[in-house]
C-alpha cells in the first residue's frame, strides 16, 4: 500500500474513508506485543478480581445531582431531541433528493450514529433522556389518557430486538441499493418508529432500554464512561471498568455486540479495492452480494466469538464474558467513523442552519496522526477488553485454572485486533 492517502466514497454514501498510512508490520507487531505483555502483566499482577460494578463510583456534588434529576432538566432533554428528530423528518419531507444539499444523510450516518459515540463516553447513557420515541410514547399516553402498561417485555428477549435492529440499520448503512437516499431513510425510519411504539404500548417505557436499537448501543457505550449511577441512584464518577463490569448479562448481549463488531468490520472491508470489485463483478448484482457479505463477516465474528468463550469451560461464559467485548466496538468505531464524524457532522449542521451547499470540511488530523489515532484505538480497545476479561475470569474460575483459563480469550482479542488492522491497512 502507498504511504500516500487514499480516499474513496464510503458505503452508506457520505463522507471518506482514509487509509491507515504505515506498515502493516509495524501495526501488527504492536498490537501483538501490547496485548501478550497485558495478558502477562494481568496474570502476573492482577490474581484477584479488583472491578466492584454498581458499587464503585465517587458522588458527585449533591448541587450537580440535583440539577442533572430535576424535572426542567429532564423536559428540556427530552424537548431537544423531540426537535431534532421532527427537523430531520421535515428535510427528509421536504429537502431536496442529494446529500450534498440535504442535512439529514450526514446528520443521520455521521451526527447522529457516530456522534452517539462521544455523548454516551463523554455525558453516560444521556441518549435515553434525549430518545424522541420516549417522548412520543408519553406524549401519546398522555393524549389518549392511557396508563402504564403494567407488564414488562419478556425476560427471554432481551437484548434481541436491538442486536436486529442494530442488523437492520447496518444493512441500510452498508449494503442496500441508496443508503443516502431520502425515500430508503424515511421508510426506515418510518417503519422503525412504528415497530418501537407498537412495543412500547404493549411493554411499557421499559421496552426502549432493551428493544431500541439505538438506545441500547448508547448504553453499552456509555458503560465506559467515568460518569454513572450507583446502585443506589446517586451519581458518581467512577473507574470507567467498573461501569463496564457492572453490564447487565441479559439474553442476546453477545449476539447484539457481534452484530456491532462484525458489521463494522465489514465497513472497513466495503472500503477495500477487492471487495469493491467484487462487488461491481458478481453475478449475484450489489446488493445481494453486499448482503451477504455483510452477514458472513457478522457470522464469523460470533462464531469466533462463541468458540473461544466455549474453550473457556465456564459456564455461561457466552453472557459472563459478552461484555469485554463493548470496548473492542468502540475501537473499531473509533478508527472507522472519527473522520466521518468531524467532517459530515459539522457539513450537516452547516445544511441544517441555512448555510449553502459547500466543500466538507477536511479532516482536523493529518493522515499520520490520524494513522496513531486509528492504531491506538483498536489496541487500547483490545486491551481494555482483556483486562475486564481477567478480572470476570478470576472471579469465575478456580486459582489455580484463571491464567491457562484465559487462553482462548486472549486468542479471541488477538484475532480481532489482526482483523480489526488488517481491514484498516488494506
Amino acid at each position: 500500500m502507498a504511504d500516500s492517502e487514499h480516499v474513496a466514497r464510503s458505503a452508506h454514501g457520505i463522507g471518506t474513508r482514509h487509509d491507515l498510512p504505515v506498515s502493516p508490520f509495524y501495526a501488527f507487531a504492536g498490537a501483538f506485543a501490547a496485548l501478550l505483555v497485558s495478558f502477562l502483566g494481568l496474570g502476573l499482577l492482577w490474581s484477584r478480581s479488583c472491578l466492584t460494578g454498581e458499587a464503585a463510583g465517587r458522588p458527585l456534588p449533591a448541587a450537580v445531582q440535583r440539577c442533572a434529576d430535576a424535572r426542567a432538566t429532564t423536559l428540556a432533554l427530552r424537548a431537544l431531541g423531540l426537535a431534532a428528530y421532527l427537523a430531520l423528518l421535515a428535510h427528509l419531507l421536504l429537502g431536496p433528493d442529494d446529500p450534498a444539499r440535504n442535512p439529514a444523510p450526514a446528520a443521520v450516518y455521521a451526527l447522529f450514529w457516530a456522534g452517539l459515540v462521544p455523548l454516551s463516553l463523554l455525558c453516560g447513557p444521556l441518549w435515553r433522556r434525549l430518545n424522541p420515541l420516549r417522548t412520543l410514547h408519553l406524549l401519546g399516553r398522555a393524549l389518549l389518557r392511557r396508563p402504564e402498561p403494567d407488564r414488562a417485555p419478556p425476560a427471554p428477549l432481551g437484548l434481541w430486538p436491538a442486536a436486529l435492529g442494530l442488523a437492520a440499520f447496518t444493512w441500510l448503512e452498508l449494503a442496500s441499493p441508496a443508503p443516502a437516499s431520502r425515500a430508503a431513510l424515511l421508510t426506515f425510519l418510518g417503519a422503525y418508529t412504528v415497530l418501537q411504539l407498537a412495543a412500547a404500548a404493549r411493554w411499557g417505557e421499559a421496552w426502549f432500554a432493551r428493544g431500541d436499537a439505538f438506545e441500547a448501543y448508547a448504553g453499552l457505550l456509555a458503560r465506559l464512561s467515568p460518569f454513572g449511577r450507583r446502585a443506589d441512584g446517586r451519581l458518581v464518577v467512577r473507574n470507567p471498568l467498573d461501569g463496564l463490569d457492572a453490564t447487565e448479562r441479559v439474553p442476546g448481549l453477545a449476539v447484539t455486540l457481534c452484530v456491532l463488531l462484525g458489521s463494522t468490520a465489514y465497513d472497513g472491508l466495503s472500503g477495500t479495492a477487492g471487495w469493491t470489485g467484487s462487488l461491481q463483478t458478481s453475478p449475484l448484482g450489489r446488493t445481494p452480494t453486499a448482503t451477504l457479505g455483510l452477514l458472513a463477516v457478522i457470522g464469523v465474528t460470533g462464531a469466533v466469538y462463541a468458540l473461544c468463550t466455549a474453550a473457556t469451560r465456564v459456564r455461561g461464559a457466552g453472557a459472563a464474558f459478552a461484555h469485554s467485548l463493548v470496548p473492542v466496538a468502540l475501537g473499531y468505531l473509533v478508527a472507522h467513523y472519527f473522520t466521518l464524524f468531524t467532517t459530515e457532522a459539522p457539513h450537516a449542521v452547516a445544511l441544517a442552519v441555512g448555510a449553502g451547499p459547500g466543500p466538507v470540511p477536511e479532516p482536523p488530523l493529518e493522515p499520520g496522526a490520524l494513522a496513531a489515532l486509528q492504531v491506538c484505538a483498536v489496541v487500547t480497545g483490545h486491551v481494555l477488553g482483556v483486562v475486564a476479561a481477567h478480572d470476570r475470569a478470576v472471579r469465575l474460575q478456580p486459582p489455580e485454572r484463571a491464567v491457562s483459563g484465559q487462553i482462548p480469550l486472549l486468542v479471541l482479542m488477538i484475532t480481532y485486533t489482526l482483523g480489526g488492522l488488517g481491514l484498516l491497512v488494506a
